[in-house]
């Protein structure tokens, strides 16, 4: 395989098992950040889907600790991939925050890596807002490269004003509009300080779900919200506590200049 630029950390990406069957698949980020929705969506998917453990992401800058689960002895990295060949769908899981200083590094890793295996990225981030109790939160969907015409088939909207998406997630839609790869975006209104599962849940149904052409059921997801954000609110604190530079969020473009 050539190495360019781009690709030099593929290394940073070590496949365990068999290499799937998989044709231009959807891969779907879930780093941490505002209302962690982009995890707490991507985690229901995991395991809703039944998704196999694939791979392990070790681009360089991320932090170097393992992680186990409660009734299972096995310790994994903080950032994983996980597959369905039923769906030709890949997932990022991701149980740490992603320091500033080495976003951009793990930003060309993965890029690289979706770029040599002709992936669409569907890239999550969520829009603080204050909304009603009952009322279901907005969701917008961007685009790179010629990636919006999937978007035209769905009844995702346009974003209504100017904004930008910082963090991890920030950097690997930089990367790809860099790149003139496609990739696309969804962008949904959720509660800037605690983990908020009800957008999670709109992520997956309104977004994911049309864009990737699957079904997930979210009930669960809704059922137990309040159970989730529980188990979910340390990390929460943590991603308030390093800053929106290091948090992917989405945000009005004139709260940025």
């Amino acid at each position: 395989m050539p190495v360019t630029a781009i690709g030099r950390c593929m290394a940073g990406i070590r496949v365990h098992g068999p290499e799937p069957d998989l044709e231009n698949p959807t891969l779907v980020e879930g780093f941490p950040g505002v209302g962690l929705v982009g995890k707490i969506a991507t985690d229901h998917l995991v395991e809703q889907l039944d998704m196999r453990y694939y791979a392990s992401v070790n681009c360089e800058g991320l932090p170097r600790i393992g992680v186990y689960r409660s009734g299972d002895r096995t310790a994994r990295p903080p950032v994983r991939l996980y597959v369905s060949e039923e769906h030709n769908l890949i997932a990022l899981q991701s149980d740490a925050p992603i320091a500033s200083q080495a976003v951009q590094s793990v930003a060309d890793c993965l890029t690289g890596w979706i770029i040599d295996r002709a992936a669409t990225p569907i890239y999550l981030s969520g829009l603080p807002a204050e909304r009603e109790n009952g009322t279901r939160p907005d969701l917008y969907g961007i685009a790179t490269g010629d990636a919006g015409d999937r978007l035209e088939s769905t009844e995702i909207a346009m974003p209504p004003e100017d904004g930008v998406i910082t963090g991890p997630t920030g950097a690997l839609i930089n990367r790809a509009a860099h790149e003139d790869y496609g990739s696309l975006a969804l962008v949904v209104e959720c509660n800037h300080q605690f983990p908020d599962p009800e957008a999670a849940s709109v992520l997956l149904e309104d977004g994911i779900g049309p864009v990737a052409g699957i079904e997930i059921d979210v009930q669960e997801l809704v059922d137990r919200a309040e159970e989730i954000r529980a188990k979910r609110e340390q990390l929460a604190q943590q991603m308030q506590a390093i800053g929106q530079d290091e948090s992917s969020q989405a945000q009005p473009l004139r709260m940025y200049q």
